[in-house]
């Protein structure tokens, strides 16, 4: 890799990171307070856990990015993020039901944007640790037409185990 796509690279991870922790402040700024969304229990579950995964999305891109400046070297946090894997299902799983459930109950601005941001953060969780459903690059788009989705970035990772491209012999490489 040339000096001129590492310095793309760290540019475009540098953005990623920046932009999923602002959207967590933009986005409360927009919905409870321009729109006026009432800050329910329901409301605020589902934000909750929105924000929790552009939180995790920005621990990994950052990580990423610290790998890059040290090639060869395990992604920083793997472990963490194979835990996250595993303890985001069943958080997911009470969020997402207890805004159907308060959705069901009472219908309505208090609890139905609740639920859209629960299952926003069910498509985050599969963007990250599943597989890739956001395509925001020309290159991404003409892969995605070419052979459609892929695994995510961070499966691919955790798949590695420490997060280094391994030998066809199984080892890692530096």
């Amino acid at each position: 890799m040339n000096n001129r796509s590492r310095a793309w690279i760290r540019r475009r991870l540098r953005s990623l990171v920046v932009l999923e922790l602002f959207n967590i402040p933009f986005q409360a700024a927009v919905w409870f307070g321009v729109t006026g969304l009432p800050v329910t229990a329901a409301n605020a579950v589902g934000f909750a856990l929105f924000a929790l995964f552009l939180v995790e999305g920005a621990a990994y891109w950052l990580a990423k990015l610290r790998r890059l400046a040290a090639p060869g070297t395990p992604l920083p946090g793997v472990r963490a993020f194979a835990a996250l894997r595993v303890i985001n299902m069943p958080v997911l799983a009470a969020g997402v039901l207890f805004t159907l459930w308060a959705t069901a109950r009472d219908p309505g601005s208090g609890s139905v944007p609740g639920l859209c941001f629960a299952l926003f953060a069910v498509l985050e969780h599969v963007n990250y640790f599943h597989t890739q459903l956001m395509y925001d690059t020309a290159e991404d788009l003409r892969n995605l037409r070419r052979n459609g989705l892929r695994r995510a970035h961070l499966a691919r990772d955790l798949e590695r185990g420490d997060g280094r491209r391994k030998s066809r012999l199984g080892e890692p490489t530096p």
